[in-house]
């Protein structure tokens, strides 16, 4: 019964406002965004459940919701309201002190009460639930815009909005379309909220129409593989957005082409501005930052339970202070309370017993296809051959970003390679900021008097400024390589840029023989850019946070260096039948680092599978046995973890080439699996009731800088 009084109180509001229905969008007269298909009754659309074959495509690739869950969309023209200019929010009068350490501390109340982040950790697939508590402590309406990090691997497919007891499943739209629903749903004072993509690893919240003192929550679950390094498996959870810089002219290439909505070049960065000073940065995209003497209530709670499947040696999560559970397989982890300042990455590693590891296949089925995930390791053989001579070239970040603790780690670690060099290798140091400079017009040889030179110019001033990585990416690929020696190049950085797409696009360009191993050098670094950097340069990436040792990092990273990597990687997948394994390259495999490769499999039974590749000038053949009995087994995360890779591919792609229909292609992929990407977005619309007045003020989320970075170095007071 209550359902069918909803669906006549959505007559009566299609009545009065003379709505039309559509096939789905916005008309100019205005419309309900989703049409109602042939044979299905009020209630059944409205809980969400097909009442004939085929329907389900109105929430295509998610999971049916359960029964107390609505899916209504509802939109229509009103006018544009403005958000406020300035650091007034609407009858805030609520701006309390406090002292710390002797300074005044201000509290500002903020529309962004908690999130609630809940991982479970099977093998080496998380599954990831993160929950957003929005709230109004202001005296009349509001819209909250946050925009926050999640990993840039992560296969987003469910959207709940939480209203009191009501649960609202958002639908994946195209973006525009998905934009346009939500704006007209604001403009008339439904409650609505919008989830887009602005990076693969940035992403904006919209929640529309929230009543003083009312709370709505915003769920998000997404999936994503693990990395493997050195041993250990690591799970990461962003938790702010760095202040980025953007270049003054950024190229035609950049992630303009992202936008449905074309904005002016100048303007498709990711803008960093103060608390209150919506649009100082120029930027379409842009985050508001909490001053030093700014705290805010917002806090974070974690917990991750780990199902490893074999033994847990040991446990660590070096970023945060945290309760460590473990026994046999399985382990608990929760983020102490003390501890819940979201303005840094957490880190979670665990290592299994076993010091060999086989190659792991993980294989699921559907109606349609067969899924695989298989992580591949480096064969044992590879760390007996020996290593030739080195020239090592070293690119470090000197910006405004990474000055004080950064800026030392990044000294710290080169320092830590330079000693580890032999007499046959030869190096060189850049230094980047606004512009780059060379140590040397040529790579000096690793000897007894060059090394304290290298040391000495380490610690000369230089830079401070904007991160004109560009700068440094031409200095350091664009010099000729010597031919006697392997060439690796070491970007020590934040990647605290908006032009990552000039970037990669540059490297593919100018890479030529050399190999690129980034180091992210921070506590909350643009791990997009710098795997992909890594990714396109042929070679891996690491991370070196403010307390860690720099040390282990870089003899990491000689050992990886130190031995052939298997190049020349060709997979022979015999019985399974695969098609679309992604990506379609096969990195390089080097000691410690295994490549994870995703595809659908149409075969079954026992198979064999043969990865062959080339090291140290001879060939190397290594069979993997492997059982698709198991496949029967349902793993839910496997087909949007394919969907997401060939979606990272056909983006990564776009950087160096023209990919026919791009965005066609990457709409279409995203809405028949239910995801996030850049062409389709969730929105959600409570079309029970409007809520009171007729407009609500626009206030973001202001974040706190990441731990270790100076917010005078970084956000632009104007």
């Amino acid at each position: 019964m209550k359902r069918l009084r909803i669906f006549g109180i959505l007559r009566a509001i299609m009545a009065i406002g003379s709505l039309l229905l559509s096939g789905g969008g916005c008309s100019t007269n205005g419309v309900i965004a989703d049409r109602m298909p042939q044979g299905m009754s009020p209630q059944s659309y409205h809980m969400g459940r097909p009442a004939h074959p085929g329907a389900e495509a109105i929430i295509p690739g998610q999971t049916p919701p359960p029964r107390d869950e609505e899916i209504w969309v509802i939109s229509r023209n009103a006018p544009v309201i403005a958000a406020a200019p300035d650091d007034e929010v609407p009858g805030s009068g609520a701006l309390m002190a406090r002292v710390q350490d002797g300074a005044k501390v201000s509290t500002i109340p903020v529309p962004l009460k908690h999130t609630d982040v809940k991982a479970s950790i099977t093998g080496y697939i998380a599954s990831v639930d993160v929950t957003q508590h929005f709230h109004n402590p202001f005296n009349s309406k509001i819209e909250a815009l946050y925009v926050f990090p999640l990993p840039h691997n992560a296969a987003i497919n469910e959207f709940v909005m939480t209203i009191g007891d009501r649960k609202i499943r958002g639908i994946i739209r195209e973006r525009a379309e998905a934009e346009k629903i939500y704006q007209a749903a604001r403009q008339q004072g439904y409650t609505a909220s919008l989830l887009t993509q602005e990076r693969p690893n940035i992403f904006t919240q919209a929640v529309a129409n929230i009543e003083p003192g009312k709370q709505i929550d915003i769920s998000i679950r997404y999936f994503h593989t693990l990395a493997y390094v050195d041993g250990w498996y690591e799970w990461h959870f962003p938790m702010v957005v760095g202040p980025r810089f953007n270049p003054p002219a950024q190229l035609a290439m950049n992630d303009s082409s992202i936008d449905v909505t074309p904005v002016p070049l100048d303007q498709t960065g990711i803008g960093a501005a103060p608390r209150g000073a919506a649009g100082a940065s120029g930027q379409k995209v842009e985050v508001q930052y909490l001053r030093p003497t700014e705290r805010s209530g917002h806090d974070i709670s974690l917990s991750v339970n780990l199902q490893a499947g074999v033994k847990i040696e040991e446990l660590a999560a070096p970023s945060h202070r945290s309760d460590l559970r473990s026994e046999g397989t399985a382990a608990d982890v929760r983020l102490a309370s003390a501890d819940s300042i979201p303005n840094k990455d957490f880190i979670l590693r665990y290592r299994v017993a076993g010091e060999k590891l086989k190659s792991a296949l993980l294989t699921s089925r559907d109606e349609k296809s067969g899924y695989f995930t298989l992580m591949l390791y480096p064969p044992k053989s590879l760390e007996h051959l020996p290593r030739k001579a080195l020239e090592l070239v070293f690119v470090i970040d000197v910006s405004g970003s990474m000055s004080g603790k950064p800026l030392a780690q990044a000294n710290a670690a080169v320092r830590s390679a330079l000693k580890m060099m032999r007499a046959d290798d030869t190096f060189q140091i850049i230094k980047f900021a606004s512009d780059a400079q060379l140590m040397s017009d040529k790579p000096l040889t690793a000897s007894p008097e060059n090394i304290p030179r290298g040391m000495t110019y380490l610690d000369e001033n230089f830079g401070g400024g904007g991160t004109m990585m560009i700068e440094g990416i031409d200095k350091a690929l664009r010099a000729p390589a010597d031919p006697s020696r392997l060439r690796f190049v070491c970007f020590l950085t934040d990647g605290f840029i908006g032009n990552e797409r000039e970037i990669l696009a540059a490297i593919h360009e100018r890479l030529g023989t050399s190999r690129i191993f980034s180091f992210g050098v921070g506590d909350s670094v643009n791990r997009y850019l710098l795997d992909h950097m890594a990714k396109m340069g042929r070679g891996a990436a690491a991370y070196l946070s403010i307390e860690e040792k720099a040390e282990p990092v870089m003899e990491a990273f000689f050992e990886r260096i130190s031995h052939p990597a298997l190049t020349d990687i060709a997979i022979d997948f015999g019985s399974m039948k695969v098609s679309e394994v992604y990506p379609e390259s096969v990195p390089d495999l080097f000691v410690g680092r295994p490549v994870i490769l995703t595809g659908k499999f149409t075969g079954s039974g026992k198979a064999t599978v043969h990865v062959k590749g080339r090291a140290g000038g001879e060939m190397l053949d290594t069979p993997l046995a492997i059982d698709l009995n198991d496949a029967t087994k349902s793993n839910p995360a496997l087909r949007p973890i394919w969907a997401r890779m060939k979606i990272s591919e056909l983006a990564d792609r776009s950087a160096w080439q023209s990919v026919s229909d791009l965005a066609g292609q990457i709409k279409n992929l995203a809405l028949e699996h239910g995801l996030m990407s850049a062409y389709t977005a969730f929105v959600a619309v409570d079309a029970t009731r409007r809520t009171d007045g007729t407009f609500g003020t626009t206030v973001a989320v202001p974040v706190p800088t990441p731990e270790g970075v100076k917010y005078e170095n970084t956000v632009p007071e104007k």
